[in-house]
């Protein structure tokens, strides 16, 4: 349920401490409460206990900021609004850096723009009596903006809060019994209907015709995080730290069934041919030898071999002088080229493929560079 709570400001004159103030409570529209006491406070504290969406107005009294409706029929609504400002600030009184001049924006090109004017000493005194009084008000709406205006030839009077206001077609203020009938020019001055007045005030709350919370007294907006919010982004932090958590255990937990499973297939691959192994490196180890001892495996002689092979293949000017190999997997050879280069290339190839390469050079009979080479059948 929308409320709004409708506090009239004392004249900034006499704010002083008091807190008794006239006000109406609205709930979706419709007035439900009202009074010309301190009875605002309760008030306005209930339903904020169950209510996000409430929100306070503050009416800002006709005795000090008197309104006034200007026309320019040709111009755009912002450049109304801003050349009513200018013209408002020309034709006041007194030193323009004590007033507050707000303008409002018409709907449409053409409409009357209001000017409201006030000083900051007045603002500053409203503002810091809601202040001590725990108040933030969504806007400050001059009281006498809220009087709709009368036919041409005719003046409105309406009590409004604890004043009484004046208001024709192009001005409204508060009233004065011996400067009325002068303002009036003739004219009849009439009464304002209740019902309408009640009417137009809440149509002011829907869509506030100026705010004076504008300009330099316009609120600093102020960051507030929703605790609700707060609660489920550290739900949210939590729930990721865990799963950050999960990711790496859960793949560790994979990891090792797989290594299981193969180990497990490795042992009964190595039972097959014989090997009895409680665990895959022993049955493993187990292979190797056998096959070491078979001249086969990784440690056979086509392996190392074939690495020498492919060395050469690179470098045409190295010739194979002999070749012998071990049952431990060791690789000699004696290898021949015309410059160290070529030795040297064929074993910085061997050592690139992992394995490991030692090398006796020494001088050849015909003029050649010759080098004995050991290759590690095993990188």
């Amino acid at each position: 349920m929308a409320r709004t709570l409708l506090l009239w400001l004392p004249p900034a004159a006499a704010l002083g401490e008091r807190a008794d103030a006239a006000w109406l409570r609205v709930d979706d529209g419709v007035i439900v409460d009202s009074g010309q006491d301190e009875g605002w406070v309760d008030a306005w504290e209930k339903p904020r206990d169950d209510g996000a969406d409430d929100r306070l107005i503050a009416l800002a009294p006709a005795a000090d900021v008197p309104l006034r409706w200007r026309h320019y029929p040709d111009a755009a609504p912002a450049q109304a609004a801003a050349i009513a400002r200018i013209d408002t600030l020309r034709d006041s009184l007194g030193d323009a850096s004590l007033l507050h001049i707000v303008a409002g924006q018409p709907v449409d090109a053409g409409q009357a723009v209001p000017v409201a004017v006030t000083t900051h000493a007045a603002m500053t005194a409203w503002t810091d009596w809601l202040k001590a009084q725990g108040l933030a008000p969504a806007a400050i709406i001059p009281a006498a903006a809220t009087v709709p205006p009368p036919d041409a030839d005719s003046l409105w009077t309406v009590e409004l809060g604890r004043e009484q206001i004046l208001r024709s077609d192009d001005r409204s203020f508060v009233s004065d019994p011996e400067l009325d009938p002068l303002i009036a020019a003739g004219r009849p001055i009439a009464p304002l209907d209740a019902d309408r007045m009640r009417e137009a005030l809440l149509l002011s709350l829907a869509a506030p015709p100026l705010d004076l919370l504008s300009g330099a007294w316009q609120p600093k907006r102020s960051w507030a995080i929703d605790p609700a919010m707060v609660r489920w982004m550290k739900r949210l932090a939590a729930a990721l730290l865990v799963v950050t958590l999960l990711i790496p255990i859960l793949y560790a937990i994979r990891v090792n069934a797989d290594i299981a499973r193969a180990d497990e297939a490795a042992v009964a691959a190595a039972k097959k041919a014989g090997v009895t192994a409680g665990d895959a490196a022993t049955a493993e180890a187990e292979l190797d030898r056998r096959l070491a001892a078979a001249g086969g495996g990784p440690l056979a002689f086509s392996v190392p071999a074939s690495a020498l092979y492919d060395a050469m293949r690179d470098t045409p000017g190295v010739a194979l002088k002999t070749l012998s190999h071990r049952t431990d997997g060791t690789l000699s050879t004696t290898l021949a080229a015309p410059r160290t280069e070529d030795l040297n290339a064929v074993l910085l190839a061997l050592q690139a493929r992992g394995y490991k390469v030692t090398a006796q050079p020494m001088a050849g009979t015909d003029g050649n560079q010759m080098a004995n080479i050991t290759v590690r059948a095993v990188p």
